[in-house]
């Protein structure tokens, strides 16, 4: 599955690049790519403020939300909002000032579930 995540708030473009940065250094994440957006009328180029994951099979969530936890603590993020979103599905969006490092990866399974994963099994 692969999930794209949105830095908003605080020094954005360099929040993307220190966020693809540290996600890329995660053994258990993959496809690690930073980018963007086309540019609005008067800017100069693309902004680079989307980081894409792809996310393999056997714990790649909870590698994410735990990697996520971990830079979220680190110095200057408090003004740092990140939406992620799963292509065709739900979107999550976090604040570094309110999220709960026990509720990360709980939020993160709700809203990137696969359709199948989150239907009730039949039996």
């Amino acid at each position: 599955m692969d999930v794209h995540i949105s830095v908003t708030g605080g020094e954005t473009v360099a929040e993307a690049e220190s966020l693809t940065d540290w996600l890329r250094g995660e053994p258990g994440l993959r496809g690690v790519v930073l980018t963007g957006r086309a540019p609005r009328p008067g800017e100069m180029g693309a902004v680079l403020d989307t980081v894409s994951v792809a996310l393999g099979a056997g714990g790649g969530l909870s590698v994410l939300a735990s990697s996520l936890r971990a830079w979220f603590a680190q110095p200057r993020r408090s003004d740092v909002r990140l939406r992620i979103r799963r292509p065709g599905g739900a979107t999550v969006e976090l604040d570094a000032k309110r999220v709960h490092a026990g509720e990360l990866e709980a939020l993160l399974r709700t809203a990137l579930a696969e359709p199948d994963e989150s239907a009730p099994e039949q039996g």
